[in-house]
């Protein structure tokens, strides 16, 4: 079910309120029903592969917490690991090895045997399956008691606010909050509500808005101009941060009214001074999943400098693969690598150079680092966006062809003038919006929501588009 559609209209207002009015015993029934129907709403047939890494999960924990030898817990957590990763390596990652032995084959003469399967990649898979993760590496670890109640792990696994799309949350955050008796709150509500409108701005005002002329100049790659092809990645990089980011808002809101906090995805990425500060900012659950069950057990920075960035090296690169099986997120994973790494080479270089001048630690140099920060991500998701890497590598040849000439078929796509008009409408209200505080605690919340629904049925984008991250 999108948020963005009419039965999330209907679902959500009647989810919570029986939520409250049910009694407190069997509300974690509820919910975990309720989830289920959400997710159902997709593709029925694959909640079953949800429950088979649940049940899993659920009786791994148990034996983790059980068992006192440290070679039978480490076996149970790697079954455990291996189930999971399997599920996620068969629906998405299976055909795309697929294509490239078939690939590799043909280039040494060969025919792969090998046949592809017809399936589609279950929706936020990527999501659940690291969530489900984090509940057994930190129950091994002994941060985490094994949680008893297997309708409690269920819903944990399939909270329906942040299923599809996170945030991925830690069970230290989330698995106590469902066993609190949670009354209704007016200002809780308040704030959620507040969430909401704020996730459906960003979503169908800016999000959708600017998709319209980025998916018209990438689907005409040939006959852009440079200025349209920049344009374009500009856009995009508004376009997919108000789509992830009004998801997460949404979640967020729902969950709260709710009573349940999660946590905060995504803190004004685009005010980032540096790569590893855009990365603090951005998609933080992820992140910091990689941080603490990657980064770290690989040795993190306490190691030789080769090491350390042999350490960063592989968390991107792994971390593009989990946003996709397509070359294309593995270069924008490595992308992001080397601007790290380029980052803690140059770093004293760069102060040195700033010193030099004067400007070291001034507004100028932060205005210049934001900017720079900006730049270098919007070029690396041309990749993120490209359907290959030819098409990445198309788009980057029209930004360096330097041709200036407008192609006003592509500027003034759909509704003329106006479309374009919108975009960069969208954008400033964006940006004004960025002076909203991080938690959204209005000091006006009625005359806020007033405005943003006008704003959302003026300038929204009407039809129901999917959230970016749902393909993951």
């Amino acid at each position: 079910m999108l948020f963005n559609s009419a039965a999330f209209l209907i679902f959500f207002p009647v989810v919570t309120f029986l939520y409250f009015l049910l009694p407190f015993k069997i509300r974690w029934f509820w919910l975990l029903s309720a989830s289920c129907f959400f997710y159902m709403f997709f593709k029925p047939e694959y909640i079953l592969i949800l429950f088979f890494t649940i049940i899993i999960d659920f009786y791994a924990g148990l034996w983790l917490e059980k068992i006192t030898d440290l070679n039978k817990r480490k076996r149970f957590l790697i079954l455990s690991i291996i189930a999971n990763v399997g599920v996620l390596a068969v629906f998405k990652y299976y055909n795309f090895l697929n294509d490239n032995i078939t690939g590799l084959a043909l280039w040494l003469g060969f025919k792969n045997p090998i046949p592809y399967l017809d399936m589609i990649l279950p929706i936020g898979l990527s999501f659940h399956t690291f969530q489900a993760m984090s509940y057994t590496i930190e129950v091994y670890r002994g941060n985490q008691k094994a949680e008893k109640h297997f309708g409690i792990y269920a819903l944990y696994v399939m909270f329906y606010p942040q299923l599809v799309a996170g945030p991925i949350e830690r069970p230290q955050n989330i698995l106590h909050q469902f066993y609190k008796k949670h009354l209704f709150d007016t200002q809780k509500a308040v704030e959620g509500l507040t969430l909401m409108l704020y996730g459906f701005f960003k979503k169908l005002v800016v999000a959708d808005r600017l998709a319209v002329y980025v998916n018209q100049v990438y689907g005409d790659i040939e006959h852009a101009s440079s200025i349209s092809v920049a344009l374009a990645c500009i856009f995009f990089s508004f376009q997919i941060y108000c789509d992830f980011s009004g998801y997460t808002d949404i979640a967020r809101g729902a969950a709260r009214m709710m009573g349940y906090e999660l946590m905060l995805n995504f803190n004004r990425p685009y005010l980032a001074t540096s790569i590893a500060n855009f990365w603090s900012r951005w998609h933080i659950s992820l992140s910091t999943w990689f941080r603490d069950y990657l980064y770290i057990p690989l040795g993190g920075n306490r190691c030789s400098k080769i090491k350390w960035y042999r350490n960063l090296s592989v968390v991107f690169l792994v971390s593009g693969l989990w946003h996709g099986a397509n070359w294309t997120f593995v270069v924008w994973g490595a992308l992001h690598a080397c601007y790290t790494i380029f980052e803690l080479v140059t770093k004293n270089t760069r102060i040195r150079f700033w010193q030099s001048i004067g400007l070291y630690q001034t507004k100028i140099m932060h205005a210049c680092s934001v900017l720079f920060v900006f730049i270098a991500v919007t070029f690396a998701w041309i990749f993120f966006r490209a359907e290959n890497i030819s098409q990445a590598w198309q788009v980057i040849h029209k930004l360096l062809a330097f041709d200036f000439t407008l192609n006003m078929a592509q500027l003034t796509a759909e509704k003329g003038p106006l479309n374009l008009a919108l975009c960069f409408l969208s954008i400033v209200l964006l940006l004004l919006s960025y002076k909203l505080p991080i938690n959204l605690k209005i000091k006006y919340p009625v005359s806020f929501a007033c405005i943003t629904i006008f704003i959302i049925l003026l300038l929204g984008k009407n039809g129901s588009a999917e959230f970016i991250y749902f393909q993951f």
